[in-house]
């Protein structure tokens, strides 16, 4: 049997292009993520830094061969946090990292942005429905300034090579 970790969903589901979202994977989830997944890429949006993270898990990226990335953000108030969710589109903006797994600790609000951001920017969602699947994931816990991040979140340094577009992305 396999177990996904906390709070797992698809943000994008298509037949070339798949990102998932989750909280922090624990061992219990590896044969989940290596043998139904099959990722590329892992990006960890959070306060850990990459000495701070499990060994196990460090071994388990390291044995499947899936490129990590990490992204420091402890809330949407951080100084560097317009940078950083600039960061994760320039990889998003890239099919040649995909499958990915973007996760945080828990998978609530710092994914909720990242989520909450790539369904604005790169597929036109309205803010409500936005806000209603964050909602979802947090479990309807009042995130304003998360939220407010999203609506006024506006990338000024994200350059696209077009040939690595992924097919979903309507720009």
């Amino acid at each position: 049997m396999y177990i996904p970790p906390l709070n797992f969903a698809p943000i994008i589901n298509s037949s070339n292009d798949l990102i998932y979202r989750s909280g922090f994977p624990m061992p219990l989830n590896y044969p989940f993520i290596s043998e139904t997944l099959h990722l590329k890429t892992i990006i960890y949006i959070g306060e850990k830094t990459e000495t701070d993270l499990p060994i196990e898990y460090k071994n388990f990226i390291k044995r499947e061969k899936i490129q990590f990335y990490y992204i420091p953000m402890e809330t949407t108030m951080d100084p560097n946090a317009q940078q950083n969710m600039e960061n994760m589109l320039k990889l998003i903006l890239d099919k040649r990292n995909y499958p990915i797994l973007m996760h945080s600790n828990k998978g609530k609000h710092r994914i909720g942005v990242a989520a909450g951001i790539i369904r604005k920017i790169l597929q036109g969602w309205c803010i409500s429905g936005i806000y209603q699947e964050y909602s979802i994931f947090t479990g309807n816990l009042k995130g304003e300034v998360d939220l407010e991040f999203i609506t006024g979140f506006m990338p000024t340094n994200v350059k696209v090579d077009k040939r690595y577009l992924p097919e979903f992305v309507k720009l």
